[in-house]
């Protein structure tokens, strides 16, 4: 059985930093594209950050770009999402989830549906 299980969030002020991890198990492929979708109140699942196991090409939003870093530990299989000079509109729950492709196609056009795992997110909020 596949999990993917978040940790990390919580309550941050702007400007502060949060570093989230998603630790996967169960998988029976190693050629996959893991990564964050997020989705604030009233708003759309988006895209926000993911790496290839296939490549280790990573994709960045242009909303965090620069402040957002994502890496791999393959021996934990644990994927992380460093993210620093937070702002109140990063404020979300952050999902972990992974498409089976291996490419960020879907992470790019904010398709969820393109993921096959989900975790169950974890709130992040940014006061200002």
């Amino acid at each position: 059985e596949v999990q993917l299980v978040e940790s990390g969030g919580g309550l941050v002020q702007a400007g502060g930093s949060l570093r989230l991890s998603c630790a996967a198990s169960g998988f029976t492929s190693d050629r996959y594209a893991i990564g964050w979708f997020r989705q604030a109140p009233g708003k759309e699942r988006e895209g926000v950050s993911c790496i290839s196991t296939i490549d280790g090409h990573t994709y960045y939003a242009d909303s965090v770009k620069g402040r957002f870093t994502i890496s791999r530990d393959n021996a934990k299989n644990t994927v992380y999402l460093q993210m620093n000079s937070l702002r109140p509109e990063d404020t979300a729950v952050y999902y972990c989830a992974v498409d089976p492709s291996g490419t960020s196609w879907s992470f790019r056009a904010n398709y969820a549906s393109g993921m096959d795992y989900w975790g169950k997110g974890t709130l992040v909020t940014v006061s200002s």
